[in-house]
Order: C-alpha cells, then sequence, then structure tokens
C-alpha cells in the first residue's frame, strides 16, 4: 500500500522522527513545530504524520489496509473528523481563526487515536493570536496533536518554541525533487529535471512549471524583460510588465479554485451555478468573496514574491558566469543570453542586483507599491545608479 510518506522526497532523518513518534504513543509529543525554507515540503510531512496519527494500528503491516486507506483518503481532502487544519491565503492569521482551533482541540477524536490540528504558516500569527495559541499549547488534552509549519523556529515568539518539539527539514536536491516529479506524477524525466532546477527545487512550483507551459511561458517573459533593461525608462516600461505577469500567474492559481468554491456555495445553499441568489442568501455569498478578494491580494504578493525570486536565480547565474566559477546555472535552458549579458555587464553590478532585490523584497513586505520597488530595482539592476545596499 502506498503511504503518505512516499509523498516527500529528501527528508529521510525528518520522516523517520514522525514516524517512531506515531508508533510510540510512550513518546509522542503532543505539539510539533515542522521547520524548512518554502517548498520543502512542509505541509506534505505534516499531513503524512497526521495520517499516521489518524490511522493508528490500522496503518502497520497486520493492521487493516482498507481503514488504512479511507484515512488516508479523508485527510487528502481534509474531511476526517478529527483533522482540523488552518491554512490561511491572507498576510496575517486572525485572532478570532486560532481561538476556534483551540475550542475544538478541547474535544476528544471521535474515531481515531488523535485529534490532530495543524497550522500551515505559523509565521503569519501577530503576538497576540500567537499568545492564544500559547494558552493550548501548554496545557494540551491528552489526545489533541498540534503540528505547526513556519519557514524558521524564529518566526515564532520564543514561548511557543520553548513548547513544541522542532523538526527541520532540509533543501532537497535538484535530482531528488526531479526523481519525485517522475514517480509521482509521470513527469518526462528531463522536462523534471528542468522544473526541479528553475524551481530551485521548490516542489509545488517544480510540478506546476512541469505541468503548466503558461506558467514556463510567464516565468521564461520575467528572465527577458530583466535581460532586456537598458536604461531608466526601460526599467520602468519593464517593472509594469513584471506586475503584470505576477497579476496573470496569481488569477491563473486562485480562478479555478474560486469558481470551485462558488459552486460549493451554491449548491450548499439548494441553488444551481447561474442561478439568480435571492436577496435573503446574498449575505453568505458577500462573506465568500470578500475573503476570496483577500486571497487575491495575498496571491499578487506572492507572485511579485516569485518573479523577485527568479530573478535573483538570473542575477546569480550572470555572477557565476561572470566569476567562472564551474557551477550549474538555474537557468541552464537560457545559456546562450546569459552569456551575452555576462559579458555586457560585471560581476559588481550582478551583485548590486541581487543586493538591490533583497532591498526590493523588504520594501514590498513594508507595503511599497510593487511597481516602484521593482523599478528601483532594475534601474539599479541595469547600472544606472548606486546600488541601493541596505536601504528600508
Amino acid at each position: 500500500m502506498t503511504t503518505a510518506w512516499e509523498e516527500l522526497t529528501g527528508q529521510e532523518a525528518a520522516i523517520a522522527a514522525l514516524r517512531d513518534a506515531a508508533a510510540d504513543p510512550e513518546a509522542m509529543t503532543h505539539s510539533w513545530l515542522i521547520t524548512g525554507p518554502p517548498g520543502s515540503g512542509r505541509s506534505n510531512l505534516a499531513f503524512a504524520f497526521a495520517t499516521a496519527l489518524l490511522q493508528g494500528s490500522s496503518s502497520g503491516p497486520d493492521g487493516d489496509h482498507a481503514a488504512a486507506a479511507r484515512t488516508a483518503a479523508q485527510v487528502a481532502a481534509r474531511t476526517h473528523p478529527d483533522l482540523a487544519v488552518l491554512a490561511t491565503d491572507r498576510v496575517v492569521i486572525t485572532i478570532e481563526e486560532v481561538r476556534q482551533l483551540v475550542a475544538q482541540s478541547q474535544f476528544s477524536p471521535s474515531i481515531a487515536p488523535y485529534r490532530v490540528i495543524i497550522i500551515e504558516d505559523a509565521d503569519r500569527m501577530t503576538e497576540r493570536t500567537s499568545n492564544v495559541l500559547l494558552k493550548a499549547l501548554e496545557e494540551p488534552p491528552p489526545r489533541t496533536v498540534w503540528v505547526l509549519c513556519a519557514p524558521s523556529a524564529a518566526d515564532l515568539i520564543p514561548t511557543i518554541r520553548s513548547r513544541v518539539r522542532v523538526v527541520r527539514l532540509r533543501v532537497p536536491s535538484v535530482a531528488e525533487v526531479a526523481e519525485l516529479l517522475v514517480r509521482r506524477d509521470g513527469i518526462e524525466p528531463a522536462l523534471a529535471e528542468r522544473a526541479a532546477r528553475e524551481a530551485q527545487t521548490h516542489i509545488g512550483m517544480a510540478l506546476r512549471l512541469a505541468t503548466d507551459p503558461e506558467a514556463r511561458e510567464r516565468r521564461a517573459r520575467t528572465l527577458q524583460l530583466a535581460l532586456g533593461v537598458q536604461s531608466v525608462s526601460g526599467a520602468v516600461a519593464a517593472a509594469e510588465q513584471l506586475v503584470a505577469i505576477a497579476t496573470e500567474d496569481a488569477k491563473a492559481l486562485t480562478a479555478e479554485r474560486d469558481e470551485e468554491e462558488r459552486s460549493a456555495a451554491l449548491r450548499s445553499l439548494g441553488l444551481e451555478p447561474g442561478a439568480t441568489v435571492p436577496p435573503a442568501l446574498r449575505a453568505s455569498l458577500r462573506a465568500l468573496e470578500d475573503d476570496q478578494k483577500r486571497r487575491a491580494t495575498r496571491s499578487v504578493r506572492d507572485g511579485i514574491d516569485r518573479v523577485l525570486v527568479d530573478l535573483m536565480s538570473l542575477y546569480r547565474d550572470l555572477l557565476m558566469l561572470q566569476l567562472g566559477s564551474g557551477l550549474e546555472l538555474v537557468n541552464e535552458a537560457v545559456r546562450g543570453d546569459l552569456e551575452l549579458a555576462s559579458r555586457a555587464g560585471s560581476a559588481e553590478r550582478s551583485l548590486a542586483a541581487l543586493d538591490a532585490i533583497a532591498v526590493a523584497r523588504r520594501r514590498i513586505e513594508g507595503n511599497t507599491p510593487p511597481q516602484l520597488a521593482l523599478e528601483a530595482m532594475l534601474i539599479t539592476a541595469a547600472g544606472r545608479v548606486p546600488a541601493l545596499g541596505s536601504a528600508p
């Protein structure tokens, strides 16, 4: 029987720690924190752990394989009665969302050995919200297991860090991610290797690049726009187009999900898709639409950051060529263009561009309009002004 653990790659030590914990109730810890860089598989590992906990003895070699399979399917669909998940697409996790989870955590599990509560992107909690969670972590019910996910333990307040057992993920290699795409998703090996490399081993993004030609085309446009900047006016025009690319990418990610959610909401209200919504029911749909708008805002912001990460790989490759390092390029598919650009520029300019990207990311996080931050970054990358250094 295929297990949830097989959906992971390059994380043998972390998998072993969680499998051992799930198999030994006496050694079980009731508060966990899974950390690792974006795309390393934090959420996948959390759900694999949840599956093992909820399956209990049925997951063993002598267990009920049919029951284990049903539990795995319920976890995959997020419908298991003893699983609660908080995954936000907003900028922050609200205090009310955490309060609801804390209330759920007090109930005994209904059919499984444990009640499992997963908070993805736990780093999006404010200190006040974190303190609400802290009270639940200090005295968890005996059969409730909390699993938090965050890029780093430092992203959570110290009092929470002191009450969780930390499992750290490493960055998987290009070969490991490519092998996963081939084995799990049936991707052709050469495409899997290119997608894993260009995604910089971010598993979710690698899958998207491998399966979505439009996503690959948008990424290629991003690189070409940056390589084509030769003037201040060119930087301004390129920044506008990069924001448009990020917005397109965000819409592609959210449009299908938004429609599915709306259709499901209409069915739950007893309406067919496309039917006129009675005035008495419009408030329910308006709340969904408000949530979708907040998610769209976050998705565009994440899209801008993906653009900057792709540009970071571009200038990193230029720097490697200019220094004659001999290291593999992230953007091997456009090596010819990169070699031309590397000869036209300098290592100093590439370093300044990398610094400027770091500044742009901080500025956008601080609510600077993305287009202004991108304009400043591209002007520096083109060598038209001194490097921005560590400006706020």
